[in-house]
């Protein structure tokens, strides 16, 4: 009786592989690992170092993500099946977009994930939240201006290569592959006059190379350094005390060319605003 239900399975198993209902049906796109591209080679981003890239950049089902360079559409599927979101793929190889679409359609999601045959420095990808990328280092740097000007707060992950010297918030690691995370920052450099606090208007410049901010605050002609600050997308905060050696805390949050936020002490706290010079 076993072997006559062994039999059985191995007939019904044989059926199964040869029947064509149940054969790839993107066998005949698939890509070749190492196949050239327009400036790069196609080489899979692994899915554990996907999911960790993802994870850093807190995707939701709030978000837009936009994937440059789709090839086989690995990210934006996984985007859309694991955490939610509306996800573009742009590829410029058409044999791979189509590749990238045919799987698309087969995990039942063409109403959630896009792909686009176009290339990456022409299409608009500035309705992101969340831009993925695995390119060679020139293109990130060719990118990193458009990047950069992109809404405070979106969310930038790559896989293996960096921005040059735009330092990356966070990286991940999956088992010999690395990722880098990188948050928008909001454009504060220059010089602002800040209300709401005791003694009239306060004067403060801030510097910038990134999110690496720094400055001062002059009050009654004395500066004041700014201690601990930190820029992360459009969220601000620094320290700074005053002669009389009461430190001071501010948090706030960048909109243009107006800072608003909140000056605390260990026994106050006011509301403030800044605006650009």
């Amino acid at each position: 009786m076993i072997a006559f239900r062994q039999l059985i399975l191995a007939t019904l198993a044989g059926f199964i592989a040869m029947s064509p209902a149940w054969a790839d049906p993107c066998k005949d796109l698939a890509p070749t690992r190492g196949q050239a591209g327009k400036d790069v080679i196609w080489i899979p981003t692994p899915e554990g170092l996907i999911d960790k890239m993802l994870t850093a950049a807190k995707v939701t089902s709030q978000d837009r993500v936009f994937d440059l360079g789709a090839g086989d559409g690995i990210i934006a599927i996984t985007a859309t099946r694991k955490f939610g979101a509306q996800s573009v793929g742009i590829e410029y190889n058409p044999k791979m977009a189509d590749y990238a679409r045919c799987r698309v359609k087969e995990a039942g999601m063409t109403d959630k994930v896009r792909i686009i045959t176009g290339d990456i420095f022409v299409e608009n990808f500035s309705s992101a939240s969340v831009v993925t990328l695995y390119l060679l280092p020139d293109l990130n740097l060719r990118l990193r201006p458009t990047l950069l000007k992109m809404k405070p707060g979106t969310r930038i992950v790559s896989h293996a290569f960096t921005m040059g010297d735009w330092e990356p918030d966070e990286t991940m690691n999956h088992e010999f592959a690395r990722g880098y995370f990188w948050i928008v920052p909001a454009q504060v450099e220059g010089d602002w006059m800040m209300t709401g606090m005791d003694g009239g208007p306060v004067r403060m410049s801030l510097r910038q190379t990134y999110q690496n901010i720094g400055g001062t605050l002059t009050r009654a002609s004395v500066p004041l350094p700014l201690l601990g600050a930190k820029l992360r997308g459009e969220e601000i905060t620094f320290q700074f005390s005053t002669p009389d050696r009461v430190v001071h805390s501010f948090t706030g949050r960048v909109a243009g060319n107006r800072i608003t936020g909140t000056v605390s002490t260990s026994g106050s706290q006011v509301s403030v605003e800044a605006t650009r010079l």
